[in-house]
């Protein structure tokens, strides 16, 4: 009995630092967090709007996602940006790769000497579709996150203005260069 509760008490602690362990990253205030919110259209197309809460000034994402229905094959076959958080935004791509039933969006305030930025503030950035290859039904719709080629994981980066109101520096130079956002990621299904 002695043994059972020692390995019951070993176990639980090692999931505990392990969960620990896995904290997300966000030097800036409040833990981001990103929503997929699965739904179904029809039997064979399903959308995840993809909505984010932040609390700094991000001027770059990276969303990669994975799909998995069953032995039902699916691709994310158009992404909708119009009307989302990011619409006015100089970069926003997404790049859908039907063998590994992945896509990876894009996303980048600005490219040239105009600054864009997503404010901090909370909702929809884009509505990825999601379609049966195969013509199947989609029984159940699975969205995770993932790393794509050649290293694209979630992440947000923050502008470097964040760095000086959060660190109290002057000089934006002399700080860390790490703004490096890792959000929570959540998937909440409706009907």
């Amino acid at each position: 009995m002695k043994l059972t509760k020692l390995i019951t008490t070993s176990v639980a602690l090692v999931l505990l630092f392990a969960a620990v362990g896995s904290a997300q990253v966000d030097a800036f205030g409040k833990t981001d967090t990103l929503y997929a919110d699965v739904a179904k259209v029809n039997d064979q197309v399903w959308t995840v709007t993809v909505k984010y809460t932040n609390d700094e000034a991000v001027k770059g994402l990276s969303i990669p996602f994975k799909f998995g229905a069953g032995t039902t094959k699916v691709v994310a076959d158009s992404v909708v940006y119009t009307g989302g958080r990011v619409e006015g935004f100089d970069l926003i791509r997404s790049r859908p790769d039907t063998a590994i039933q992945c896509v990876t969006l894009g996303i980048v305030g600005s490219l040239g000497p105009q600054k864009k930025l997503l404010a901090p503030g909370s909702g929809r950035l884009a509505t990825i579709f999601v379609s049966s290859l195969d013509g199947n039904p989609i029984e159940k719709l699975t969205v995770d996150t993932t790393t794509t080629s050649p290293a694209n994981s979630l992440m947000a980066v923050a502008d470097d203005d964040e760095l000086v109101r959060v660190l109290g520096a002057k000089d934006s130079n002399a700080l860390d260069r790490r703004i490096e956002i890792y959000p929570a990621f959540v998937v909440r299904y409706t009907e």
